[in-house]
């Protein structure tokens, strides 16, 4: 049996994440968010299958909005995947977002990166920061020559840094890389 190490615990909508509790299942769904009742549809049968906790791309104000009618359309918790525009975090946040994941570094500035984290302060969402080893900041790929663990992990510090500095400390981690080994050495490095 494999040991886990205790970490911070945080609720993502009424599922414990973290700590002691049990490994929870995250799917993501692959349909148009503006697709409203594709998405519930799919969101269902990923509950159906066992999913905990969905992730719902919203790349738009439009989607945001078509997120706020699939929310009050399902049970499960949503964590909604927020790139670029923090008023898209903002307005899902509003709307009944269980999750915010973000990428800190790239919601723009830091009066942006603070507007989230208040909004998010005040609802007590919590924020999923989310490194890709196929997304990495242009810097990380300049001073590694490839995506890495070791890229992958500093990218997570730079980012667990900013909310630090803004006293923020309801989020979690997800390490992702297309190669399961270098997910893995990754994860063992941050943790």
């Amino acid at each position: 049996m494999i040991q886990r190490r205790i970490s911070r615990q945080i609720q993502v909508g009424k599922v414990a994440v973290g700590g002691d509790a049990p490994i929870s299942v995250q799917s993501m769904t692959n349909t148009d968010t503006n697709d409203v009742a594709s998405t519930i549809k799919q969101i269902q049968s990923l509950q159906r299958a066992g999913a905990d906790i969905v992730r719902v791309s919203v790349p738009t104000l439009e989607a945001a909005e078509a997120f706020g009618q699939i929310k009050k359309s399902v049970t499960i918790p949503l964590i909604t995947d927020i790139h670029f525009d923090y008023k898209i975090a903002l307005r899902v946040a509003e709307l009944g977002a269980d999750c915010l994941r973000i990428n800190p570094g790239n919601i723009g500035r830091e009066d942006r990166v603070q507007a989230v984290i208040n909004c998010a302060k005040d609802k007590n969402i919590p924020i999923r920061i989310g490194v890709n080893a196929g997304s990495l900041e242009k810097d990380l790929q300049q001073k590694y020559g490839e995506p890495t663990a070791e890229a992958m992990v500093e990218s997570a510090l730079r980012h667990i840094e900013i909310l630090d500095r803004l006293n923020f400390s309801n989020f979690k981690i997800s390490l992702k890389a297309s190669e399961i080994f270098m997910t893995v050495k990754a994860y063992r490095q941050l943790a």
